[in-house]
C-alpha cells in the first residue's frame, strides 16, 4: 500500500520544470508591467523640442543679451525726426496703447493731453510720467528729438504743434554732397542686397519703383538720414558700423536712382 502511494505522488522532471516556470511567470509579468509604466511616465515628461513655442523659447534662452557696436566718438550726432524717434522708441507702447499710453492717432486718448499744451507734454516726455520712463526709455535721445516725437504723435491726433526744425549737421552735409551711384552698386551688393534684393523685413526691393516711390518723394537727404541712423527694421548703416559715410551715400544714391528717383 505504501509503495502504491509513493508511485502516485512522485513528480517527473518535466512537471517540476513546468511548475517552476509557472511560478516565475507571475512576478516576471508584474516586473515587465512596472517597467513599461515607468517608461511611459518618463516619455510624458520629456521636454517639447518640436513645437513652434518650444523653439521660440529656446531661441529666447540662447539669444545674446547685448550687442557691441563700434562708434566714432568724434562723429557729429545726427538727430532723428519725430517719425524716426517714434518708429525706433515710442511705437512699442503708443501703437498698441500698452501701459496706459495714448494710442497713436487716437483723438480720444490724445485730446486731454493736447489740451495741456506742447510744453507740458514735452516736460512729461523728458522727465517721465506714470508708466512712461524718461525719454521713452532711451537716454540717448536729445531734448530736440523728444520734442519732435511729441509733436509727431500729438499732431497725428489733431494737434497743431510746431516741432523744432533745426537740421542736423551731418544730414545737412549729406544733402550737399552729391553721391556717385556708379560707385554705390558695389557697396549695395556687399551690404544692402541681403535685405533689399528680396524685400525681407519690409525693405523696399531694389528696382521696385512702386515700393520706392513714397521713399524717393522724401528726398535724398531724408533717405540718407534713414540709412545712416536706421529706421524700423533697418539697422544703422545697414548693420555695418564700419561703412564710411561716402560709401553709404553712394549706396543710397544707387538704390534711389534704381527706384526711379533723381539726384
Amino acid at each position: 500500500m505504501a509503495d502504491s502511494h509513493a508511485k502516485m505522488t512522485q513528480a517527473t522532471p518535466q512537471e517540476i520544470i513546468i511548475s517552476v516556470l509557472a511560478g516565475l511567470f507571475a512576478p516576471l509579468l508584474a516586473i515587465f508591467l512596472i517597467v513599461m509604466l515607468v517608461l511611459s511616465i518618463q516619455d510624458k515628461h520629456l521636454p517639447d523640442t518640436t513645437s513652434e513655442a518650444a523653439q521660440k523659447a529656446t531661441l529666447d534662452r540662447i539669444k545674446p543679451f547685448a550687442h557691441l557696436v563700434a562708434l566714432d566718438a568724434n562723429a557729429p550726432k545726427v538727430e532723428k525726426s519725430g517719425q524716426e524717434v517714434f518708429d525706433a522708441v515710442c511705437t512699442t507702447c503708443h501703437t498698441p496703447g500698452a501701459l496706459g499710453a495714448p494710442k497713436f492717432g487716437n483723438k480720444g486718448d490724445w485730446g486731454p493731453r493736447i489740451s495741456q499744451g506742447y510744453e507740458t507734454l514735452i516736460k512729461h516726455a523728458l522727465e517721465g510720467i506714470r508708466q512712461m520712463p524718461p525719454r521713452g526709455g532711451d537716454g540717448d535721445l536729445s531734448d530736440t528729438e523728444v520734442a519732435r516725437a511729441v509733436a509727431y504723435m500729438a499732431d497725428a491726433a489733431g494737434a497743431k504743434f510746431k516741432a523744432p526744425e533745426a537740421a542736423a549737421p551731418a544730414a545737412a552735409a549729406a544733402s550737399t554732397a552729391k553721391p556717385d551711384p556708379s560707385k554705390g552698386k558695389a557697396v549695395y551688393e556687399a551690404n544692402c542686397a541681403v535685405c533689399h534684393a528680396t524685400g525681407v523685413a519690409g525693405a523696399p526691393k531694389m528696382g521696385d519703383k512702386a515700393a520706392w516711390s513714397p521713399r524717393v518723394s522724401q528726398g535724398y537727404a531724408t533717405l540718407y538720414s534713414h540709412a545712416l541712423n536706421g529706421i524700423r527694421g533697418m539697422p544703422a548703416k545697414g548693420g555695418n558700423a564700419g561703412l564710411s559715410e561716402a560709401d553709404l551715400a553712394n549706396a543710397v544714391g544707387f538704390l534711389m536712382t534704381q527706384g526711379g528717383g533723381k539726384l
